[in-house]
């Protein structure tokens, strides 16, 4: 059965009402990197993040097939869009409980397929980054085989030389994508889901600005393509996020198939569970007015009269005059003789920490603008840090909160409650909280997934991150920054749980790594005394 496409003018009214009034306050009036980085704060803000083994039950609420072969009250079947038949009936459906590793064949069971790639953001093969790891908007129930053979291949459009072609006709061939030197394979979905997947990676572009430069893009920026291993859409810039010419493909793919029913009860279904939407289904025409910039082929002028405005033992404060120009999309902090930017901002002054005491420095900064083009440097200014302060050097844990956990393990009274006293504003951005488990059988202690932080916490204030499965009475999921079932919150009193800057510097621990640690079950809490972070527990 053909879904039913309203005329793209009414999705537009009618989508928009399906957000709770105010959601997307604050877009009016924005267009262009502007309305993305909007829409990155509000979608990003108060989500809930759930365990990638919580997923398949999800899938009951946001993925079951009541468009095209059965009746939407009683379905327990899956829509697959990788193998869904829209004109006919499927060659083989799932049920929930049908999920397998690997598959040979076709028809053989599901995986949770990431439409974007997991390699684009996990720190390794043995690893996987939360919360991009179990985000419902862009992690659909998908054919086992069909997920092994697209491995981590982009959505294309197939060229002439086909490797796979699959059941319901769509195809892993050789790319054909217009003006993008890529030579790869793709894999290219039927028209009817070509919309929902351009719609789901560009939500991946929104929902992720601001870590996407530390994805896993160096293969796959724009200056450095090599046509015979790019796999990776993302071109390492946070605000256009995507190479031009594979964003005409995917405003083409959204144009042709617009927003169907299916994406919109997808979208108010992860709201409930996640608590937050992809704006392109509620809104389509904001992809047009997003990558929708024009720039110009000029360089900017230099940003002037940089100076230190306050030197401390472990940051010092710099601040600038704006470049003239009016397409400046941002700032790179360089410092001493680096050829990598220290630290990137869309204003004119900022912060940079993790210092040494008693230690000269260095500083300079460029202006960028919307082309990515860059200015010569500003004058260079040299600040000097001080032998000491009353400032920590870095966040601090404050709480571990292990309540009672039962034996089934359903309820994770876990919390952890982490305060920034270092007299700045800190991005989270560069931070991670990652924990070492205990294997039940063989006892081993394994580095388990990580979850990574995010936004900005001014100097003095607390934020709480927080297991959704929590029944503590000291916090709620309203109260907590961030609200997360990945493993490093189901901590029990035998793991280690650390706070790293930059992936593998650790900031603060709790317990001692690789040992099997004995605080079940208790909340500790760090002496007001304490005004250091520490990596020793």
């Amino acid at each position: 059965m053909k879904k039913i496409l309203l005329p793209i003018i009414l999705i537009s009214s009618y989508i928009s009402a399906q957000a709770p009034a105010g959601y997307y306050n604050g877009t009016a009036g924005l267009t262009g990197y502007a309305l993305k980085s909007k829409l990155h704060d509000i979608i990003s803000e108060k989500t809930v993040n759930w365990h990638y083994d919580d997923l398949p039950g999800l899938y009951s609420q946001t993925d079951l097939d009541k468009y095209y072969d059965h009746n939407a009250s009683n379905t327990e079947y899956l829509l697959d869009i990788y193998s869904e038949i829209p004109s006919g009936q499927d060659a083989y459906e799932y049920k929930i409980d049908q999920l397998v590793s690997g598959a040979s064949a076709e028809g053989m069971g599901y995986n949770r397929e990431h439409m974007m790639p997991q390699s684009t953001f996990s720190t390794s093969s043995k690893i996987s980054d939360y919360p991009m790891y179990s985000d419902l908007n862009f992690i659909v129930p998908a054919d086992a085989r069909i997920n092994q053979l697209r491995n981590n291949y982009p959505y294309g459009i197939a060229g002439t030389t086909n490797y796979y072609t699959f059941t319901n006709t769509s195809k892993i061939s050789k790319a054909a994508i217009p003006n993008y030197p890529y030579a790869g394979r793709v894999y290219e979905p039927i028209d009817e889901f070509k919309g929902d997947v351009a719609r789901t990676l560009l939500y991946f572009a929104v929902r992720y600005e601001g870590k996407l430069g530390s994805f896993n893009t160096a293969y796959s920026t724009s200056a450095t393509i090599t046509p015979a291993t790019d796999q990776c859409p993302l071109d390492g810039t946070e605000e256009r996020a995507i190479d031009i010419p594979y964003v005409a493909m995917l405003k083409q793919w959204s144009a042709m198939d617009p927003v169907s029913q299916r994406e919109i009860d997808r979208n108010n279904a992860i709201y409930t569970i996640q608590k937050n939407r992809n704006p392109f289904i509620d809104h389509p025409e904001w992809i047009g007015m997003i990558w929708s910039e024009t720039p110009d082929n000029i360089a900017p002028a230099a940003p002037g009269s940089l100076v230190s405005t306050q030197q401390n033992a472990y940051f010092v404060n710099l601040n600038w005059a704006a470049s003239p120009d009016t397409d400046i999309l941002g700032y790179r902090v360089y410092m001493n003789d680096s050829v990598t930017p220290v630290a990137v901002t869309k204003g004119t002054s900022i912060t940079i920490d993790h210092l040494n005491p008693s230690t000269t420095y260095t500083f300079t900064v460029k202006a960028f603008d919307k082309g990515y083009l860059e200015s010569p440097f500003s004058n260079a200014v040299t600040a000097a840090t001080i032998a000491s302060d009353s400032y920590a050097a870095d966040l601090m844990i404050t709480k571990y909160i292990s309540g009672t956990n039962n034996i089934t393990n359903t309820i994770k009274n876990n919390a952890l409650e982490i305060v920034n006293k270092t007299g700045h504003e800190v991005n989270l951005n560069n931070y991670r909280v990652n924990i070492q488990l205990k294997n039940n059988v063989s006892g081993a202690i394994y580095n388990a997934d990580t979850y990574e932080l995010e936004g900005k916490i001014g100097n003095n204030e607390i934020f709480v991150i927080l297991n959704p499965k929590a029944t503590l009475s000291c916090y709620s999921n309203n109260q907590a920054k961030f609200v997360t079932a990945s493993d490093p919150m189901t901590f029990k009193g035998e793991s280690y749980v650390e706070l790293a800057y930059n992936k593998t510097i650790t900031v603060d621990a709790i317990g001692t790594k690789y040992v099997s640690n004995n605080n079940g079950n208790v909340s500790l809490y760090r002496k007001s005394s304490v005004n250091q972070p520490n990596s020793t527990f």
